[in-house]
């Protein structure tokens, strides 16, 4: 072979981050080896992997093809090198989750399913929606569970189970209480919403698409726990997973806005790139998350034993 696995180590770390010297870093070499390596492999090939502006590297049509490639081989060449050191463990996972499903489900599921595999190491990062997804496309994520729609060419998704959104507000907010409200009495009321690129808003703009332009947004944030805090201190109403406030409407700190005329469904997805290789870890834990849902009609509904 006129190639080695340090230099497509070398080019996917390139890959990933568009600049030598931080993939260097990421290799432990130093930036002129890693500038020296990716030369080489272009070289022993007579090709160009990249489109050079500045330091900026930019894969280029041969580059793009070769990346899923030589990330899968580089996957399958790590689980050797623990077949021959006398490993069986199912390795390493990085998982990303998007805000409602990484704060209210993911960390749990994760602790679970590491108890009853001791030697795995999942690296879980939680964003949203649009960050996840580009993160799988660029190969920095191995699989993806997301609460928003993936409509990525390179990426495949599969439908997990289904989430519910819900409008709520404090117990002494005008609409609480009600039996329903009315469409007039949501446009009247002043909104704590997700931000823009979250698959919760995505959602709750789609149930509302036609009146958008009438809502009184008044303040826009990244973390549900906050959005809870700003409804229960009475600054306007909200709306977020049905997960995420099953246990703060138990305890009666908030309560449910009645909206049978609003279509708040959405599906909790599995993603990953289509060509990426399907490790052993990724193969268990999508199996384990199935299993955790089999019986179950929608998320609010998962109970975990970990869950306090």
């Amino acid at each position: 072979m006129r190639y080695t696995l340090r230099q497509l180590e070398i080019f996917v770390a390139i890959a990933r981050t568009g600049n030598v010297s931080r993939a260097a870093e990421e290799v432990s070499l130093s930036q002129s080896a890693a500038s020296t390596a990716l030369a080489e492999l272009e070289r022993q090939f007579d090709c160009q992997l990249f489109d050079r502006n500045g330091k900026l590297l930019k894969l280029n049509a041969l580059g793009k093809s070769l990346l899923p490639v030589a990330s899968s081989l580089l996957t399958q060449a790590t689980e050797i090198e623990h077949l021959l050191e006398g490993k069986s463990s199912l390795g390493d996972l990085s998982v990303g989750a998007t805000l409602t499903i990484g704060n209210y489900l993911a960390i749990m599921i994760i602790s679970e399913f590491m108890q009853n595999h001791l030697d795995c190491h999942i690296a879980l990062q939680v964003k949203n929606t649009q960050s996840i997804l580009q993160q799988i496309a660029g190969y920095e994520l191995d699989l993806g569970l997301i609460e928003g729609s993936c409509h990525h060419p390179e990426l495949q998704a599969e439908t997990w189970i289904e989430d519910e959104l819900v409008v709520f507000c404090s117990p002494t907010h005008p609409l609480a209480n009600q039996e329903a409200v009315s469409i007039d009495a949501l446009l009247s009321a002043t909104w704590i919403l997700r931000e823009q690129g979250s698959g919760t808003r995505e959602t709750f703009d789609q149930a509302l698409r036609h009146h958008l332009p009438e809502l009184k947004v008044r303040l826009e944030l990244e973390h549900t726990e906050a959005i809870k805090r700003a409804v229960e201190s009475g600054l306007g109403v909200g709306c977020v997973s049905r997960l995420a406030v099953r246990d703060a409407f138990r305890r009666g700190s908030l309560v449910e806005v009645k909206t049978p005329m609003l279509d708040l469904r959405r599906q909790f997805m599995f993603v990953w790139h289509k060509n990426r290789y399907q490790t052993p870890a990724m193969i268990a834990f999508l199996e384990y998350c199935r299993s955790l849902t089999a019986n179950i009609q929608r998320s609010d509904e998962i109970h975990l034993t970990t869950t306090t």
